[in-house]
């Protein structure tokens, strides 16, 4: 052979799980460097940001997954938002119907097949949502009653309706209509102690005039008696006066 190539030496490894001969199951050792075998070349060691990655890419993932969650809440949202706007306008264009079955009501007038068609069309709306508020008794809120009287009374102690003109409906928390009350507030403190005032000024002041009434009849009385004894003065016609002094002076019969 030639010395500069020299012939290489070939290993054969029977790699087979079961013996040809015998049939059992082999046990594969690792051959050793000295068997003639080459040592195969060590793996590459692992990058030192094995970790941060791994990290990096979780967050990633989590984000994804928080955003795919706020999206999918935030169109659920608003498809329900649409469902609620339609069902709040139809229930808005049957209120006039339901203001009609009202007045045929209190009339007396709601009989028969007109009131079996009633009942089932207000149970629909109710379970759609509708639901009528504002009675007499309830406290008055300008935020959700619309006030078209307005009076006192002692009878309540603070904003009451004690009417209602037209009912209110609302479905959920939102308003459709708001009702039409009339309103009582509580009397002033200071009514009823201005009328008890105003009776005994009143009757001082006829008191006065019948006491002002009496003395100028007493003084025109005596007035008169006075002229038709003679009108000569406080003396009497038996008397007169003379000279510049005290009339009690100089005095001298007449007659």
């Amino acid at each position: 052979m030639n010395e500069q190539h020299p012939e290489e030496r070939v290993v054969v490894t029977d790699r087979r799980r079961i013996d040809p001969e015998t049939g059992e199951v082999r046990v594969h050792t690792k051959p050793s460097p000295g068997a003639g075998a080459q040592p195969a070349p060590a793996a590459p060691a692992a990058p030192d940001d094995t970790a941060a990655q791994l990290a990096e890419r979780t967050a990633d993932l989590q984000r994804v997954t928080a955003e795919y969650a706020n999206y999918r809440k935030r169109v659920d949202r608003d498809r329900q938002r649409v469902v609620d706007t339609a069902t709040g306008a139809v229930l808005a264009a049957l209120l006039p119907v339901l203001d009609d079955i009202d007045r045929a009501r209190q009339h007396g007038d709601l009989t028969g097949a007109f009131k079996a068609v009633a009942d089932q069309l207000e149970a629909t709306l109710e379970k759609l949502g509708l639901q009528p508020y504002g009675v007499e008794g309830d406290r008055f809120d300008p935020t959700r009653h619309e006030a078209v009287a307005h009076q006192t009374s002692p009878d309540v102690t603070e904003p009451t309706c004690v009417a209602v003109l037209r009912r209110g409906y609302r479905m959920g928390e939102r308003l459709l209509r708001v009702p039409l009350v009339a309103v009582a507030e509580p009397a002033p403190a200071g009514t009823e102690t201005g009328t008890e005032a105003g009776i005994e000024g009143g009757g001082a002041e006829a008191a006065g005039t019948a006491e002002t009434g009496t003395a100028g009849t007493a003084e025109s009385g005596t007035a008169a008696a006075a002229e038709s004894t003679g009108g000569a003065g406080p003396a009497g016609p038996a008397a007169e006066w003379f000279g510049d002094g005290d009339p009690g002076d100089d005095t001298r019969p007449t007659g």
